[in-house]
């Protein structure tokens, strides 16, 4: 279909490495700890959002062209890192949410926040795009007549399979979180994962183009 091959094992391919926890899993986890299901979901269309940047850049060949250019790649990867270490010490800080605590959802204004924080989260990791160069010609039929439109069809399907999982994971936690509203170990839980991500951010500094 759209001259792609082996659609089974994409999607089977594509939903192991969206379980597999990185940068935007910790994100969303740590949004829905704080403000609940609403912000880890938007959080997650965020993130969504952000790999539709990474599928379309692959599709008309812009990741390839930073991935080759030495100062484009370092710049991006330095923003991107940078971003990441403000987002995990913002989790760090933040206090234990109070509105979302007393059964009352997130306010609009933070809904959008964790939706443009989510989508900066993807966008901006240089990883994200070396592996849409990586794997999606994977699946790509040498001879196919439209090969952009073959990344963007890959791209859509990962998207979608990935989207669903990090909904998975946004309600899961912010079930799970919803039982240590008065105990300490919610805030102690988010911290760390705020941690992890200032780790995966500083990670992020040492990645060269391969």
């Amino acid at each position: 279909m759209f001259g792609t091959h082996d659609l089974a094992l994409f999607m089977l391919a594509g939903l192991l490495l969206n379980a597999t926890p990185g940068p935007d899993t910790l994100y969303i986890s740590g949004r829905s700890l704080q403000q609940g299901w609403r912000a880890g979901a938007m959080a997650s269309l965020g993130v969504g959002a952000g790999c539709l940047i990474h599928t379309t850049a692959a599709a008309i060949g812009l990741s390839a062209l930073i991935a080759a250019s030495a100062t484009a790649f370092t710049a991006i990867k330095i923003l991107g890192a940078a971003y990441l270490i403000y987002m995990g010490i913002d989790l760090m800080h933040a206090p234990a949410p109070s509105g979302t605590e007393r059964g009352r959802p997130a306010v609009p204004a933070g809904l959008w926040r964790a939706f443009a924080h989510g989508c900066l989260t993807n966008a901006l990791n240089p990883k994200v795009a070396l592996f849409f160069l990586a794997f999606l010609p994977q699946f790509v039929t040498p001879g196919a007549p439209n090969k952009a439109l073959a990344f963007l069809f890959l791209g859509l399907l990962f998207n979608l399979t990935g989207t669903l999982w990090n909904l998975g994971v946004a309600i899961t936690v912010a079930r799970l979180g919803s039982g240590w509203q008065r105990h300490r170990l919610r805030i102690w839980l988010s911290r760390l994962l705020g941690g992890l991500l200032v780790l995966v951010g500083v990670r992020l500094i040492f990645v060269v183009p391969r």
